[in-house]
């Protein structure tokens, strides 16, 4: 691991844009080869898609997240996955909404969208000080996550499987493009991936934790902002681009989705390895945040089963005001630790 310290400022924010780069190109990389090797043991495709691939997706920022929380920097880890959800469900769909309106499938309200308010009330409880006693998301903690994280995976096949097809059809099709990929060149892919995560999340991770330090702002705050939106560009110019083809019907099941993804498996990941010390003042802000956007989330929704370019409007305003509050919090009130 290199020493980020003796870098200069300039050059630690071309190791975070590297960084950055490595984890979207060895994310997809990982993606489309475990999904040829998976295609080629003759998985259905739907399986493939609605496991390998999302989990494979997840994995830049659980790498991210793993790294963070090894060098001690949980704070970031924990940031990073508050503010990869809050720009999933504000800043992306909001943007997203003002190419396009977002159409709703009536599926999102009646399951996905519930699942994630549940799940979202329970990794709060979690994060809450006195929960199970630790002031902080223990290992028993992120094994539950993960293991509902399990359940949901294999919710979704039975779904799927029951006539659900039209869902993912989408992805499915993304799918079957990886069969055309030869064996080794698969394996390739799967080995390439991998060290392009590891060194793309050592890079992001060491550059943006050496930033936080010479800025003298809290991890927490770079891990809600730089690396959370960072590791969110990916879902933000997919999101962007579907909205453009009228494809807005797959965006909001993406996103929620992702975001139900990042608590189980992201949060559930990390803190099933290292325990996730949670800081006061985020149950000042950003954890009443994350609620109030997911409710908002399904109240959107909900209405004419459509999100319109006014309530993308209100989504992104709400996104940017969110972020200054912290910002502010931090650095006027005090209300994050340094750690």
């Amino acid at each position: 691991m290199l020493d980020y310290t003796s870098f200069s400022t300039l050059l630690l924010i071309v190791f975070l844009i590297v960084g950055l780069v490595l984890l979207c190109f060895g994310g997809d990389w990982l993606a489309k080869g475990a999904s040829g090797l998976a295609l080629k043991l003759d998985i259905n495709p739907v399986v493939v898609g609605l496991t390998i691939v999302s989990v494979a997706t997840s994995m830049p920022e659980l790498i991210t997240g793993m790294i963070a929380a090894g060098q001690g920097s949980t704070g970031l880890a924990m940031g990073n996955i508050i503010g990869s959800n809050l720009a999933n469900s504000a800043l992306i769909l909001g943007v997203a909404a003002l190419v396009s309106p977002i159409i709703i499938q009536a599926r999102l309200i009646r399951q996905e969208v519930p699942i994630l308010l549940v799940v979202t009330v329970l990794f709060t409880a979690m994060g809450m000080q006195g929960f199970f006693k630790s002031g902080e998301i223990s290992h028993l903690e992120g094994f539950i996550l993960l293991a509902l994280g399990a359940l949901y995976i294999v919710f979704l096949v039975i779904q799927a499987r029951k006539g659900g097809a039209e869902d993912v059809e989408g992805l499915v099709e993304e799918v079957k493009d990886a069969s055309n990929v030869s064996l080794m060149m698969c394996i390739l892919l799967v080995v390439g991936g991998s060290i392009g995560l590891a060194a793309g999340a050592d890079m992001l991770v060491g550059g943006a934790t050496e930033i936080a330090v010479r800025l003298n702002v809290s991890e927490v705050l770079i891990g809600l902002t730089i690396v959370a939106v960072g590791t969110s560009l990916p879902e933000l110019a997919a999101s962007v681009a579907a909205a453009f083809r009228k494809e807005s019907d797959l965006i909001a099941g993406n996103i929620v989705g992702s975001n139900i993804f990042n608590i189980l498996l992201i949060g559930g990941g990390v803190s099933s390895v290292f325990p996730i010390p949670v800081d006061k003042g985020l149950m000042v802000i950003e954890f009443p945040s994350l609620l109030l956007v997911t409710v908002l989330l399904w109240v959107a929704f909900y209405t004419d089963r459509k999100v319109t370019r006014k309530e993308g409007i209100f989504l992104v305003v709400l996104y940017a005001l969110i972020i200054g509050l912290s910002i502010f919090a931090q650095s006027d009130a005090g209300l994050f630790s340094k750690g």
